[in-house]
């Protein structure tokens, strides 16, 4: 595990890195988790699985999460979230990256492509937040007072969820950088990210599970020129629903990615 001290949120940001030797290989990877989620948790196998295997890969704890600090001064919002690991590409030497970002993870990659195209090559996202008003879980979270759900909202969550596995991400996460994130995907921003996303200069893609269709926003997305690959047999939890599938799905992605009108 490395770590980077970012002084703009007075905390340490960490990430596994794979293959650090191996950058004739082809250009590195970076990948962004869900809200809740870890990157090891949701990334490991799948960036050590052909099709993907054998980059450097950057496998980032966004603040809150995972091994990350969970900074109490910290806003989590996406951009925050993105310069942050912005900073850790330019410390580990990186330019022109592919960067790879689910769920909340897809609004940070998004905004961070956007900010950054010096640092982002390729730009990947499965099921990102794309517009205002969040997902089932952000909202419910945010529908929240902030100090309530850390007090007792978190813990009946984690009581309540029904997939073992989210549980277990869950557990690592901050309540409050929770509640932060959540409220923050709600709000959204202007433009928002799918505005974003279908603007961007470098070559992107969207990446859906084959059970989340028919999905309106995947069409909306299909019918601005983002190039759509499916993950077989996987829900939106799809890194877990079908490893292998999603390693797949992502090559074909960046194969298929298309610079931005």
């Amino acid at each position: 595990m490395r770590e980077l001290f970012v002084r703009e949120a007075g905390a340490w940001i960490r990430w596994l890195q794979l293959n650090p030797a191996a950058g004739d290989a082809g250009p590195a990877r970076v990948y962004v988790h869900g809200l809740g989620c870890s990157a090891a948790s949701d990334y490991a196998e799948v960036a050590t699985t052909p099709p993907l295997a054998g980059r450097v890969g950057l496998l980032v704890d966004l603040f809150g999460h995972g091994y990350s600090d969970r900074p109490v001064d910290f806003g989590y919002r996406m951009r925050e979230q993105a310069d942050a690991v912005a900073a850790v590409i330019e410390h580990v030497g990186l330019r022109d990256v592919e960067l790879i970002g689910h769920s909340m993870g897809g609004a940070v990659a998004i905004e961070l492509a956007a900010a950054r195209p010096d640092l982002i090559a390729k730009l990947v996202v499965a099921e990102p937040n794309l517009f205002p008003g969040g997902g089932f879980v952000s909202s419910v979270i945010a529908s929240q007072e902030e100090q309530a759900f850390v007090a007792e909202g978190f813990a009946r969550m984690v009581a309540g969820e029904k997939l073992p596995d989210y549980v277990a991400r869950l557990r690592l996460a901050d309540a409050l950088a929770l509640h932060r994130s959540a409220t923050a995907l709600v709000e959204g921003t202007s433009p928002s990210w799918g505005a974003m996303l279908t603007e961007l200069s470098q070559p992107r893609a969207f990446v859906v599970g084959e059970r989340t269709r028919p999905d309106a926003e995947t069409d909306l997305m299909a019918a601005a020129g983002v190039p759509v690959v499916d993950v077989p047999d996987a829900t939106h939890n799809m890194m877990i629903d079908n490893p292998g599938g999603f390693a797949e799905a992502v090559d074909l992605a960046l194969s298929a990615a298309e610079p931005g009108v």
